[in-house]
């Protein structure tokens, strides 16, 4: 049986991390363990009930962000109050923008970010309730519109 799942970040610099999630996103810094070196070990964030885990990199281990692999092959989903508002902080804060702000199909206004560190985030707010059979005939009309 599963409980939980929790997102776990690496990061070149974690402490940088954890200061722009902050910033960025408003959430909260649960604890953090560090080695005497200064090197982060563990990090937790609380976003709303929802817990990220994130560390350094440690390659030493084979443990690396996404600067270090050249890219990622994940992204993030933050459901929010105001996407657009989300979105505006967090590039604000230093995050690059990939997609402005949205409609989607499936009911949600989006928009996506790339944070410092590398990693994707795609922030939406809800706008509507989409039943799956209706998001799929949106969007088989969409790719077939493209």
């Amino acid at each position: 049986m599963i409980h939980e799942l929790f997102p776990y970040l690496h990061v070149a610099d974690a402490a940088a991390a954890i200061d722009f999630y902050v910033r960025a996103f408003g959430v909260r810094e649960k604890f953090r363990l560090t080695e005497p070196s200064g090197r982060i070990g563990h990090a937790e964030l609380e976003f709303g009930p929802m817990t990220l885990m994130l560390s350094e990199e440690y390659p030493e281990y084979g443990i690396r962000g996404p600067q270090a692999i050249g890219g990622t092959s994940v992204t993030i989903h933050l459901h929010v109050g105001n996407a657009d508002a989300m979105i505006e902080r967090a590039v604000h804060e230093g995050a690059a923008l990939e997609m402005a702000p949205q409609d989607q199909f499936y009911g949600e206004r989006s928009g996506c970010i790339r944070d410092p560190f590398g990693h994707r985030w795609n922030i939406g707010h809800s706008i509507e309730e989409v039943a799956p059979a209706e998001m799929q005939r949106r969007y088989t009309a969409l790719l077939k519109s493209a």
